[in-house]
């Protein structure tokens, strides 16, 4: 079967073979009074598959001439052309989408005015960065046309890994943290403690506050802060015994980790959720964050506060992603701006 390249399509001029095409896979647009024309994405699987011969004037391309030919016009073409022929390969109808997303992908057994597409796939390499802000931008796309967004992304081996992304909004099951008592914490080197046994239990009640060593409830810094802040805790100095304020516990938390504050807005946020919020330290993130009592239940998620314009490498991100699905949780960054913090969950899928 042959086809003409003209421009950047290429044009099947007898009718049958282009229904025989186009039947087979739902593969370029039929025109009117028969033939069939393919974009270059499509004209070059299926050259690579065997299916299609491609001229132009005398010449015959072969999948790698087309590869060329498209790079020139269309930068990162090899990319979403890898993406393009993994999907194909598992049996899915691919058709190209509206930038800057790629591909519109069906489910099984749906076709182009049949069914509505299932997802949203953008085709990235693993060399380009990880921009949250754009991430987010179409997740509100999709979720205004009910579709699911993949994020499709090319390792150096030209192997493809899938994530599903979308927002979240994590909730607990305990309600706002009230204490009736107020407590006095002795500040050390970067933790606060509690060495009064009812004080300490009491906070150990109230949404886990802490970990007791012994009989003494050791606080971090940003709990000590959030208590502070609630007027739940007075605070000394562990060598002086002078009143600690607030601002300068926060001082000193900010010079040991300057990005305390995000953390800090992070946490009160997931507190108001409704959530037990621990470190995730062992984890590779900020924090784990428990829907219930985490002596009954395990953390559902791994939770890492990031900058409002946060911007990563992939193979960080991929970490960060293998790691949380290794232990069996999800994975949400939070991300901090002036008005509000924005989970973004993401997770490996496969099609």
């Amino acid at each position: 079967m042959t086809g003409m390249l003209r421009g950047d399509e290429v044009v099947i001029s007898d009718a049958a073979k282009g229904s025989q095409i186009y039947n087979k896979g739902y593969f370029g647009v039929p025109q009117k009074g028969g033939g069939l024309t393919l974009d270059l994405m499509e004209a070059t699987y299926l050259v690579d598959s065997g299916r299609l011969e491609v001229r132009s004037k005398r010449k015959q391309l072969s999948a790698g001439d087309l590869l060329r030919l498209a790079h020139k016009s269309s930068r990162g073409f090899e990319i979403r052309y890898l993406v393009y022929r993994e999907l194909r390969q598992r049996g899915y109808i691919v058709k190209m989408g509206q930038p800057p997303l790629d591909f519109r992908v069906f489910p099984r057994g749906g076709a182009p005015n049949k069914t509505s597409s299932k997802w949203w796939v953008a085709a990235i390499s693993e060399r380009s960065a990880f921009d949250l802000g754009d991430l987010l931008d179409n997740i509100d796309r999709a979720d205004q046309i009910r579709k699911k967004l993949l994020l499709a992304v090319v390792d150096e081996e030209s192997d493809v890994t899938y994530y599903e992304v979308r927002r979240q909004s994590p909730k607990g099951r305990l309600g706002p943290v009230n204490l009736e008592t107020g407590a006095e914490g002795v500040v050390m080197a970067d933790r606060v403690m509690v060495t009064d046994p009812d004080a300490a239990e009491s906070l150990r009640r109230n949404h886990c506050f802490g970990k007791l060593i012994g009989r003494i409830l050791q606080l971090s810094l940003i709990e000590a802060v959030f208590l502070a802040e609630m007027g739940a805790l007075k605070l000394r100095d562990g060598r002086s015994h002078r009143t600690v304020g607030l601002e300068t516990l926060r001082r000193r938390a900010r010079k040991l980790q300057p990005d305390f504050d995000l953390r800090s807005t992070t946490f009160k946020d997931l507190k108001a959720k409704g959530l037990i919020v621990k470190t995730g330290f062992k984890y590779g993130s900020h924090f784990r964050a428990y829907e219930g009592d985490p002596d009954k239940n395990h953390a559902k998620y791994l939770v890492h506060a990031v900058p409002e314009h946060y911007k990563a490498m992939w193979p960080e991100v991929s970490r960060a992603v293998r790691l949380a699905h290794g232990v069996k949780k999800n994975i949400l960054l939070g991300r901090v701006s002036p008005d509000e913090v924005e989970y973004v969950s993401l997770m490996r899928h496969r099609p």
